[in-house]
């Protein structure tokens, strides 16, 4: 066993005294002949490294009530409202991959097979890490989007791949970069046979999870090389409040034509979805984006933190 491998073994012994047996810190620390404070490294690992898996089977009647409303008022079929009062975003991004990852297994711990479509970013990826693994070989994912930058390079938050890796089951790549260099380029990549076969796959989905990005200088698009400052500046001027797997939806919940529309290699996505189309978002710098993607109809499915629900349905009886 290597130095990493006896580290985690002795985190996750760590992880069994304290969350299970409700062992102090220094009581581990005497069982494991460590000091208080090494005893602290050795949970906190734990946790860090995803060896702990929290279920809370209390709901917080307030968030209920949210999830309720929310539901309601935005036609969603699937809900789920974290506690976030006075929490930073961090740790609100935090429980929000926690709960969706609890509605990820409820659609993934099934016997039959099932396709499973997949968007990009970091909170989707947040809460793919927190999913437990699962034998479910038979499942097939499918990426919604190119994962290839301009200058060549993929993203690391090639989400899906982590997704199949968590479930074993069959990854299908959209085999061309989000945005091509030309309209003659991307017909070259489109009308290639496996990229008709993968977005053939990814429209006949049971079951679709995205991420839902924002259109600022800090957004994952921009961040990670897909698009260049001019076109977030452009973008942003055109009214564009939110992006999904590449598509740029406005204040009121429209689609907003851009030049860049011509060269988007993704999968399309339909306004008024059939079968579930899951979002995974929450936290101060994301509420435009989550109001203008709920607006137009986009998800019917959200896992979000209590002050978002707050406040977007106190914006929308305001207006």
């Amino acid at each position: 066993m290597g130095k990493i491998d006896r580290k985690l073994d002795q985190a996750a012994r760590a992880a069994w005294m304290y969350y299970v047996a409700g062992k102090t810190q220094h009581e581990i620390a005497d069982v494991l002949g460590v000091s208080r404070q090494a005893a602290q490294r050795l949970v906190a690992l734990a946790s860090e490294n995803g060896l702990v898996r929290v279920n809370i089977t209390h709901p917080v009647a307030e968030c209920t009530a949210l999830s309720q409303r929310l539901a309601h008022r935005f036609g969603l079929s699937v809900c789920l409202v974290v506690p976030s009062a006075g929490m930073d975003t961090a740790s609100i991004n935090s429980m929000i991959a926690v709960a969706g990852a609890e509605v990820m297994m409820q659609f993934l711990d099934q016997p039959q097979p099932r396709t499973i479509a997949v968007g990009s970013g970091r909170a989707l990826r947040a809460t793919i890490n927190e999913m437990a693994q699962i034998d479910r070989p038979q499942h097939s994912c499918v990426s919604l989007i190119g994962a290839i930058a301009s200058d060549g390079s993929c993203t690391r938050y090639d989400v899906p791949l982590w997704m199949a890796e968590k479930t074993q089951g069959k990854y299908f790549i959209l085999p061309a970069p989000l945005f091509a260099d030309n309209l003659t380029d991307k017909e070259l990549w489109c009308n290639h046979r496996i990229y008709r076969m993968v977005t053939d796959k990814a429209a006949q989905a049971d079951v679709t999870f995205i991420g839902i990005g924002q259109m600022n200088y800090l957004c994952p698009l921009h961040k990670d090389g897909f698009i260049t400052t001019e076109e977030v500046n452009r973008l942003a001027q055109a009214g564009v409040v939110a992006e999904i797997v590449g598509h740029f939806i406005g204040e009121n919940g429209q689609r907003v034509a851009s030049e860049m529309d011509d060269r988007l290699t993704s999968v399309s996505i339909h306004s008024r979805p059939e079968k579930p189309v899951i979002a995974f978002a929450g936290g101060r710098e994301k509420f435009q984006a989550i109001k203008a993607v709920l607006s137009g109809g986009w998800i019917n499915g959200l896992v979000t933190d209590e002050d978002t629900a707050v406040h977007l349905l106190a914006s929308d009886a305001a207006a």
